[in-house]
């Protein structure tokens, strides 16, 4: 089959696109002929090194968020049948620690990521445990169904099970054009929030506008910390749900009511972010980090979208021979939505 790989960090010029072997299912394994695959912030993050998942080797096939049909089972996998039309869910624990046997699989040590640490959709086959594909519903396509896994998995568990948003909150969502954010969006108003959010152009804000956000604010040259005050009588965000990290760290604390919530999960300005101590003790501000999804939430997000109507936001579909560009279009700052690849 044909791949994508690399066999060293560095740039997108070590990215390869070369034949290697068929995978074979193992007992409890499928095999998926991938018609789609999202590219993720992962994907650049680990090719450029140093790796972030452990368990990671070279060479390596990225591409967690995986849409295809099913062409091979394996033994004890026969629940499934070839032909049926699957999206994979990326994080496959490995269901013997004791964090696993006690319910709580996404702090599981030995936790193995489809596209992160084994081989994953940048590639025209990919092997997968039987227990982690979901049938895509007839109505939707291969394109759609790989931009879900990854941003919807992880909106669900920063707003639904870590935030806990309720009807009527005041939510602000930063990066609003980024696929994860354009997720939160949607979720969020979905939870009957009322949703303001940041981006850094026009562009970006006309789409977050378009998916429903009430207030918009360019925060590069606008103040979204007023623009909070402002939409909320002076009272404050409920919740700020951010993966931008230190850039808009401490000016989010700024934005939050009284006994407000940060809800946080990257770190795309960097690793460390400093803030004011006592404005965050002093207003009783929670920080609430969100942990990796569980096996059942996945689930639990899944059957969500298909009721919810959501609309993807795709910006761009390449073919696998392009995938050198499709990562350079990752890497800029002009995207809007997901990139996929047509292996």
């Amino acid at each position: 089959m044909k791949a994508a790989l690399y066999r060293t960090h560095g740039g997108v010029d070590v990215l390869e696109v070369t034949d290697v072997a068929d995978p074979v299912p193992g007992p409890g394994e499928v095999v998926v002929a991938v018609r789609a695959t999202s590219l993720n912030r992962l994907d650049v993050l680990q090719r450029e090194g140093p790796p972030l998942l452990p368990g990671f080797q070279l060479p390596h096939i990225a591409g967690m968020d995986v849409a295809g049909e099913i062409v091979a089972v394996g033994a004890d996998a026969h629940r499934w049948q070839t032909g049926t039309r699957v999206l994979v869910n990326p994080a496959v624990a490995c269901g013997a620690c004791a964090f696993c046997r006690s319910g709580v699989d996404n702090f599981c040590g030995d936790t193995e990521v489809v596209g992160g640490t084994r081989a994953g959709g940048y590639a025209e086959l990919c092997v997968v445990p039987a227990t982690h594909v979901h049938r895509i519903p007839d109505d939707v396509g291969y394109a759609e169904a790989a931009t879900i896994p990854t941003i919807y998995s992880t909106a669900w568990k920063g707003l639904v099970t870590t935030a806990k948003l309720r009807v009527g909150e005041t939510i602000l969502v930063h990066a609003a054009a980024s696929g994860v954010s354009i997720a939160a969006i949607q979720l969020a108003k979905r939870c009957g929030a009322f949703v303001v959010a940041t981006a850094g152009s026009e562009r970006k804000l006309e789409l977050a506008t378009k998916l429903g956000a009430d207030v918009v604010v360019n925060n590069r040259s606008g103040d979204f910390v007023a623009a909070v005050r402002e939409a909320t009588n002076a009272r404050g965000a409920d919740v700020v749900f951010d993966h931008v990290g230190p850039a808009l760290f401490q000016q989010s604390l700024f934005a939050l009511r009284p006994r407000g919530r940060m809800v946080f999960c990257g770190a795309t300005t960097g690793v460390d972010a400093t803030f004011n101590l006592p404005h965050a003790y002093h207003f009783g501000i929670s920080l609430l980090g969100v942990e990796p999804y569980g096996y059942d939430e996945f689930g639990e997000m899944l059957d969500y979208y298909w009721r919810g109507n959501f609309e993807p936001v795709i910006d761009a579909e390449l073919p696998l021979e392009e995938v050198a560009e499709a990562q350079r279009r990752m890497e800029s700052d002009d995207v809007l939505g997901k990139i996929v690849l047509r292996p």
